[in-house]
């Protein structure tokens, strides 16, 4: 039985909007993260100071949008109307206080909660807001939500708008960084989304003249289509689609000019409306899975006072376009059907190309009907969830459970049995599973569809992760790799990594796929342990414990213990990131690393290798110190 605990006036607290920011941020800014993942709460952050600009922009206020990002350090100066000079620290420190209520002023704003800004302010070491109205200036700077310097209002020749700088707090998001690319795809996609638009970033500049037939042209490898990008656009409607040789489908859709990348009622309106169209223009009956195989395609809305499932709008939830509109439902269909059926009437050579995709996709799928039907009984049978997957509580396909949770839900990807136990045995239970392979997987390069329910572990593995129909139902937000760091665990990497790329190429795209970073060695004295993860860390952690330190090299996972593991697969987690460039091909990529090109490979490995010997530090003790340590080894 319980102990008796005492419930009374005193166990009843009232917590101001810092103390609730920065106790329950993940109600805020979805999850924290350090950085890795393209959702992570650093760049939320930046999004929602963005947000505020853009919305300017929209509202006809301001066509240049300056951005400055070091490495902890974020500027945003945008030439709108600027805070009003006496509501410059409400709008930044008090809850429901912003001008988004007001209807007539952002008529289809990103968000109407006038939260935003005040999140990045409880979260931030430093948070200083400066507006510039009519020749006058007002400036406040606050300390994680803190007020610290209110200054009077001042004279200024600078133009009218706002300028906000903030570094993220490191005791919130810890370890944390920025990724280059992740940022330049969340620009990128402001920019397509506001044509007409000048985002300057870090002294690059970002533009877009013809919206979502850029962003899909940014996004596929042109020679990879089988048709020109259609581009169609109405009133509060923008689409642009194609289809590719690749495996899967590929949608960007927006809201507002919010990326909501789980999608939401608007793309699942799209995908319909596609489905529908182009069986009453070829005026057949096709299977919808054929329709949509290997299409890419993006959807913009605008709808009035847009209601989404999460604080960090990554999924509409919306069933009209406003309070007085038609369904969301009816609004894209009617679109679709009109503007699309007419585009394929008119350009007979895209209708046929189209055409003869859809039929491709057709016979692939009844070539393999049979053996998927084998292979699925075969996983049923095989007990996947007893045998090959340790399963977790939580998922990130389940609409019920707790936001921040399903977002730190994932699946580590192990080979041998001793990996996966210790892996297992000091993972958390509601979010993280295990899944182990069994030896090496096939190389599937330049394989079909088929080999994946040929082969046991390929079948196992998206059963697993829920994604034989796509990746709309996927079980884990993060699928990690996790090998040994020696020559057999990096080609195992390899393998696992080109069956992503070759038939599930979605799923890398949109930052699912990471790989465990595990530290390389351990030195440790009698009072200190230090876990280096690259030999550089190593010689500086012999340095600062001298020569007598004590320093294991892990050859395999199996050999951290558990009760080492868990510190490295909890809060202190280091994953490393799947990124696909723009200029990334990915039929090129696979064919130079996992084709017959032996002889470039060659040149490629002989040009990239580096052997410890070659590896000298600037201070000549430590040198000394790991050529002991080799020559004992030895």
């Amino acid at each position: 039985m319980a102990e008796n605990v005492q419930y009374n006036e005193d166990s009843i607290k009232s917590l101001d909007w810092r103390e609730h920011i920065r106790l329950r941020p993940g109600m805020y800014i979805g999850k924290l993260g350090d950085g890795s993942a393209q959702d992570d709460g650093i760049y939320v952050l930046v999004k929602e100071v963005l947000d505020n600009s853009i919305d300017e922009h929209m509202m006809g206020y301001g066509r240049t949008i300056d951005i400055k990002i070091s490495e902890h350090r974020v500027e945003v100066r945008d030439y709108g109307r600027g805070i009003p000079l006496g509501k410059v620290i409400d709008c930044v420190s008090k809850i429901n206080t912003g001008g988004k209520y007001d209807s007539g002023a952002f008529q289809k704003s990103v968000g109407l909660n006038g939260v935003g800004t005040k999140a990045v302010n409880a979260l931030s070491d430093y948070f200083k807001v400066q507006s510039y109205r009519e020749g006058e200036t007002k400036v406040a700077e606050f300390e994680k939500g803190i007020l610290k310097d209110d200054r009077k209002v001042e004279k200024s020749s600078e133009r009218n708008g706002t300028k906000i700088i903030f570094t993220p707090d490191a005791s919130v998001f810890k370890n944390y960084h920025f990724i280059p690319e992740y940022l330049e795809n969340q620009i990128w996609n402001y920019a397509f989304l506001n044509a007409g638009l000048t985002i300057n970033y870090n002294g690059k500049k970002f533009f877009s003249e013809r919206g979502l037939y850029d962003l899909l042209m940014r996004k596929v490898d042109e020679d990879s289509t089988r048709y020109p990008i259609i581009h169609l656009k109405g009133t509060d409607i923008e689409m642009a689609m194609t289809h590719s040789n690749q495996y899967g489908e590929e949608y960007y859709s927006f809201v507002n000019g919010q990326f909501t990348t789980q999608g939401g009622t608007h793309l699942a309106a799209f995908r319909e409306a596609i489905v529908k169209t182009i069986r009453e223009f070829y005026k057949k009956d096709y299977d919808a899975s054929d329709i949509r195989q290997s299409v890419v395609a993006a959807i913009a809305v605008r709808v009035q006072e847009p209601v989404f499932e999460s604080q960090t709008k990554t999924k509409l939830g919306s069933q009209s376009i406003g309070p007085d509109g038609p369904t969301l439902r009816t609004f894209v269909n009617d679109f679709v059907k009109t503007a699309l059926d007419n585009y394929l009437h008119k350009n007979s050579a895209t209708a046929d190309a189209l055409l003869k995709r859809i039929l491709q996709s057709e016979r692939e799928r009844k070539e393999i009907s049979g053996i998927k039907k084998l292979a699925n009984e075969r996983a049923k049978k095989a007990n996947l969830h007893n045998k090959k997957l340790r399963d977790c509580r939580v998922h990130y396909d389940d609409p019920k459970a707790n936001e921040e949770a399903r977002n730190q839900t994932m699946l580590f990807l192990t080979e041998g049995d001793s990996a996966s136990g210790s892996i297992t045995k000091s993972r958390d239970v509601q979010t993280q599973a295990v899944f182990s392979l069994r030896g090496k997987p096939l190389n599937c390069y330049g394989m079909t569809k088929k080999v994946v329910y040929e082969n046991e572990e390929f079948n196992l593995l998206q059963h697993a992760l829920n994604i034989e129909d796509g990746i709309e139902n996927l079980r884990y937000r993060k699928i990690v790799i996790a090998t040994d760091a020696d020559v057999d665990g990096m080609h195992i990497r390899l393998l696992i990594m080109t069956y992503f790329l070759q038939f599930f190429p979605d799923l890398v795209k949109n930052g699912h796929l990471f790989i465990l970073d595990t530290p390389l060695f351990r030195v440790r004295n009698k009072k200190e342990t230090i876990y280096c993860y690259t030999d550089e860390e190593r010689q500086r952690a012999i340095h600062k414990l001298g020569k007598t330190a004590e320093i294991t090299r892990f050859k395999g996972l199996g050999e951290i213990s558990p009760g080492e593991f868990g510190k490295f697969i909890g809060e202190e987690i280091r994953l490393d990131p799947i990124i696909l460039k723009k200029e990334t091909k990915i039929a090129d990529l696979l064919s130079f690393y996992m084709g017959k090109n032996t002889p470039d490979r060659q040149v490629f490995i002989i040009d990239n290798l580096k052997i410890e010997k070659d590896i000298v530090h600037d201070d000549p003790s430590v040198n000394q110190a790991t050529a002991e340590e080799e020559s004992e080894a030895a």
